[in-house]
């Protein structure tokens, strides 16, 4: 069981979204609460695998625009 706070403003778009979509208030918030956290877990596992991959190096703006062929 979660219990927030929402100021006044995020409420009205929250209601209304819902009033739009034909959900509820607390299918949104989970919905949102959900995409939120998977982008936080990938963030997190992108980080790691560059950490593993690259052991903190790093490489000038330069190199890496001629790395991906950006430089004409």
């Amino acid at each position: 069981m979660l219990a927030i706070r929402l100021d006044k403003e995020l409420e009205e778009r929250l209601s209304a979204a819902a009033k739009r979509s034909g959900r509820t208030k607390t299918a949104l918030a989970r919905k949102a609460i959900e995409e939120y956290i998977d982008e936080l877990e990938d963030i997190a596992l992108l980080e790691a695998a560059l950490n593993e991959a690259g052991a903190g190096k790093t490489i000038s703006h330069e190199r890496m625009r001629r790395e991906l062929g950006l430089d004409a």
